[in-house]
């Protein structure tokens, strides 16, 4: 659900994660699992990081990783998680409003996903930042929703969404001929609602390669 735009997105998140004792399952995206497990392991970005799970995955297959998130209690979850499992040698977790300021450096796979807030977020910027910041030869992997969940009901999907279609994001980053996609792709996965309802939903994948 939207809403308002008076609301900080930093206030926004941190209130999120502290109401509960941790919001996402602890699982590993079975998309970027796909996408990034057969490339070999260097330096990742990943925005948006949440409670870490995704960062940790790719930390545990040799990457090593910086993980960024707008909010401190997502990001102390995250390395305390990190500490439990040996990992971390292998990734650094930092604080991060994408909306204002951007991580330095190049890296070999920057991952975003869902990057879709209720809050204010500018989704273009950001994503064009994480093109910029991919070293040559290297990898963006992104990772949207495509609609709302079969599950959800028009009273639950306010009018103001846009999701993002696999060539109309192409179009947007207006990448330059140098860089090659390699997938282009919606998958359909299951989706329940938080009170048990069966549902499915639809993501687009999008893994784009830098030319060296």
């Amino acid at each position: 659900m939207t809403t308002p735009d008076s609301i900080e997105p930093a206030r926004f998140w941190e209130d999120r994660y502290r109401k509960c004792g941790r919001v996402w399952s602890g699982r590993p995206n079975e998309l970027l699992v796909r996408e990034a497990g057969n490339l070999t392991p260097g330096s990742a970005l990943e925005l948006g990081c949440g409670e870490g799970a995704d960062a940790l995955w790719l930390a545990s297959w040799g990457w090593q990783v910086t993980a960024v998130d707008i909010s401190t209690t997502a990001l102390r979850r995250a390395a305390v998680r990190a500490i439990e499992l040996g990992l971390s040698a292998q990734v650094t977790f930092q604080h991060f409003d994408l909306g204002q300021t951007f991580p330095s450096g190049s890296f070999d796979l920057v991952a975003a996903q869902y990057l879709q807030s209720p809050v204010a977020l500018d989704q273009t910027a950001i994503l064009r930042l994480a093109a910029q910041a991919v070293a040559p030869g290297g990898t963006l992997i992104i990772v949207m929703h495509a609609g709302w969940p079969t599950w959800s009901t028009a009273a639950q999907q306010p009018a103001d969404v846009v999701f993002p279609t696999l060539e109309g994001l192409l179009t947007t980053l207006a990448l330059p001929p140098t860089w090659k996609v390699d997938t282009l792709a919606g998958v359909e996965r299951p989706a329940p609602s938080s009170e048990g309802c069966p549902g499915t939903r639809t993501d687009h994948v999008w893994r784009l390669t830098r030319a060296t």
